[in-house]
């Protein structure tokens, strides 16, 4: 009689079982980071994101030079690499250097400089750190870490960025919302989520 049960415990068992091959990485407990996918997945909530915390850049300005810790708290988003600002402003381009553009805006510090990066090639890692999005603990390792800020970067060029390579932007009207760490509060070098150019 127990045999009887013991063959058809093994048999129910075995029925509901999904075999995995030894060469799975999820044996391993590990699945392979697939930065493409992580960008396309993550581009549009980030995107979001930033738009929605996005402060006026004169308002954000001013803030800042009142007191720099109180807009820290309130409008910053902490990272390992400083604090992270969303900002949105509309200003016009000066000469741009390899995809990055100087932009005056009206009612901001004329001490400021404020730069724009449209690529080709985005550096930094502000898609990933402007929100709370993705802690380092969620990542393997560091390479996954910055593999996924590139990834966000590499998005941004084919989701916004991509009609504007082509073009100069010296002497026209543009309207950016993006992000930029502050490590020089004489200096913001965004990186957009945005862009939209008149002339």
């Amino acid at each position: 009689m127990w045999v009887a049960v013991a063959v058809v415990v093994v048999a129910f068992i075995g029925l509901g079982s999904k075999f995995i091959p030894s060469d799975d990485p999820r044996v391993a407990g590990v699945v392979a980071f697939d930065p493409v996918k992580f960008g396309a997945d993550n581009f549009g909530d980030v995107q979001a994101a930033v738009e929605e915390r996005a402060v006026d850049a004169v308002t954000l300005g001013d803030a800042l030079a009142t007191d720099a810790a109180a807009a820290t708290a309130k409008y910053a988003q902490s990272s390992s690499g400083g604090p992270v600002f969303s900002v949105t402003l509309t200003g016009v381009a000066g000469e741009g250097q390899s995809g990055v553009y100087p932009i005056t805006v009206q009612g901001l510090n004329p001490n400021l400089l404020v730069r724009v990066q449209t690529g080709p090639a985005i550096n930094g890692t502000e898609l990933r750190d402007a929100t709370d999005k993705f802690p380092f603990g969620d990542f393997t390792n560091q390479i996954a870490y910055q593999n996924a800020a590139a990834a966000l970067n590499s998005e941004l060029k084919t989701q916004v960025l991509e009609p504007y390579l082509a073009q100069d932007l010296k002497g026209k009207t543009v309207t950016v919302t993006g992000a930029f760490t502050l490590i020089n509060p004489e200096a913001w070098f965004i990186t957009p989520v945005q862009l939209e150019v008149s002339s």
